[in-house]
């Protein structure tokens, strides 16, 4: 395989003939780019010129070679054709998300709470990053309520009861955890840190937890999976494609890893959400306005340009229940459905043959204003408590202090998940991640001595006050008094004759 000069390159810089260059290998993604599942036009912004810094910040280095065929690989480009003014040209069309100066950042023993990873996050990550990780949909009102309910939330303690021997281990699909704590499946943690989700998975499987991976990650789940140790257990996180046979694909080769112990299949996101502080840095905070005219050619969403809905374009909004029997059929790993906002859904989860149910409004990032994440447990005990009982459930959402872990474990959780807190411990690489799990496990152990369990399998729902919530909490599945209008053929205005 030969080299590509420059000169060679800046001649496939259409739609039609794309070439790119990925950390000195040119490809040809003419064909790539219409499925790219972070849509086209990221790709038509470097069409004949260098893509490497883009692709580096939000990829790890095999994505490339695992989604584009060998036969597209044109060749290495011939640096001895690359001149100054060519490399000047190529690095003013990337504005990247360099975080900034790590003098900012406090030192990790300075780190008591989950509450200063976030700040710390805020001081040193970059525009883009942190509207890309912190945002939510519209108004940010669940997002907001997801931790406000918690508060919202009373123990009960019991006293005198022998609490020096407490241990926060957790059994979930038969694999014991040293903690019920996971992490939600986030998306491009690489953002936050060069190591991104493998960092993540190390710190988190040294703590004795493990990762659910994302559909959208920076790294393959392979990669992912191959940064644990040794038959450790992970979880995986789907998307539907709207192309079927790519998430076939995936599923069936995500399921040859006889560790992964679950997929969990987002439900709560058909389409991806309005995110206003993402929206406003735009895409172009990663990708600059294109200087390319062919890119011009392209249709945009007028729905915005955040990173959010850029990387989200390939979700399937025709997803079904019964698609839940397709992916029981080709494969043996136990399905989760993630997103589940009432009892309802949890009941049709029950029937459809799922293993668990993840309790989720995606961080307040789908639609805003729906109802808290510890709202839908609670409705989901006062409705159908069987579910709890025949199934594992995950759920997320405002997760920040050892004792919000314990409430929502007493009202029937098997495990909660974390992921705005994990994204910003991240950045301090595994030792981070670490930390961040001990800090919310300490928590936690400290709270159940403090209403008077030593394990977990003694939480129950009368060592909680839930007075201040039981009025938002729906029994049934319609409305307690208002009906659905259906108006009747009204009177309009009779026509004038023209007589």
């Amino acid at each position: 395989m030969g080299k590509i000069s420059v000169e060679e390159l800046s001649k496939h810089n259409t739609v039609d003939d794309a070439w790119i260059v990925i950390n000195g290998t040119v490809w040809d993604v003419t064909k790539f780019a219409p499925t790219h599942p972070g849509g086209s036009e990221i790709i038509h912004e470097y069409l004949g010129g260098d893509a490497s810094n883009a692709y580096n910040e939000v990829h790890g280095p095999s994505v490339a070679e695992k989604h584009l065929d060998a036969s597209e690989n044109k060749g290495r480009l011939d640096e001895s054709t690359v001149t100054d003014e060519w490399r000047s040209k190529q690095a003013d069309q990337h504005e990247g998300s360099t975080p900034l100066p790590e003098e900012g950042r406090p030192p990790l023993d300075a780190i008591i709470n989950l509450h200063d990873f976030e700040e710390a996050a805020k001081r040193t990550h970059s525009r883009k990053t942190w509207a890309f990780q912190m945002t939510a949909a519209n108004d940010c009102f669940t997002r907001d309520a997801n931790a406000d309910f918690y508060k919202r939330i009373w123990f009960r303690p019991r006293v005198m009861v022998g609490v020096k021997n407490a241990t926060t281990q957790a059994t979930v699909l038969g694999q014991k955890f040293k903690l019920p704590i996971f992490s939600s499946p986030a998306a491009l943690a690489k953002l936050s840190h060069p190591e991104g989700e493998l960092a993540m998975a190390r710190g988190l499987a040294a703590s004795g937890s493990t990762i659910i991976a994302c559909a959208n990650a920076s790294y393959s789940f392979a990669e992912i999976a191959g940064a644990l140790p040794a038959n450790h257990p992970i979880f995986y996180q789907l998307y539907m494609n709207k192309d079927r046979s790519i998430s076939e694909n995936l599923i069936k080769e995500v399921s040859k890893n006889p560790n992964l112990k679950a997929i969990t299949v987002t439900a709560d996101l058909p389409v991806v959400g309005k995110r206003e502080d993402d929206e406003r840095v735009k895409i172009e905070a990663t990708y600059k306005a294109s200087k390319n005219m062919q890119s011009q050619n392209v249709k945009r969403d007028n729905k915005g340009s955040g990173l959010a809905r850029a990387t989200g374009s390939f979700i399937d909004p025709d997803l079904k229940w019964e698609d839940i029997t397709w992916l029981k059929s080709i494969t043996d790993v136990p399905i989760f459905v993630k997103g589940i906002q009432c009892a309802a859904d949890a009941r049709k989860a029950l029937d459809y043959g799922c293993a668990g149910i993840y309790i989720s409004n995606h961080g307040g990032r789908a639609v805003d204003t729906a109802q808290p994440s510890i709202l839908t447990l609670l409705e989901i005990q006062a409705n159908c408590p069987e579910v709890l009982e025949q199934m594992e459930v995950f759920i997320d959402g405002g997760i920040r202090r050892g004792t919000d872990v314990l409430k929502a474990i007493c009202l029937g959780a098997s495990a909660v998940c974390l992921g705005r807190p994990f994204l910003y411990a991240v950045g301090y690489g595994q030792e981070g991640v670490e930390h961040a799990v001990e800090i919310i496990r300490d928590e936690l152990e400290t709270a159940m001595q403090m209403i008077g369990i030593t394990s977990l399998d003694q939480a129950h729902p009368g060592l909680l006050n839930t007075s201040e919530l039981d009025p938002y909490v729906y029994r049934g599945d319609t409305h307690p008094w208002a009906r659905k209008i259906v108006r009747r053929n009204l009177q309009t205005r009779p026509l004038k004759s023209k007589l």
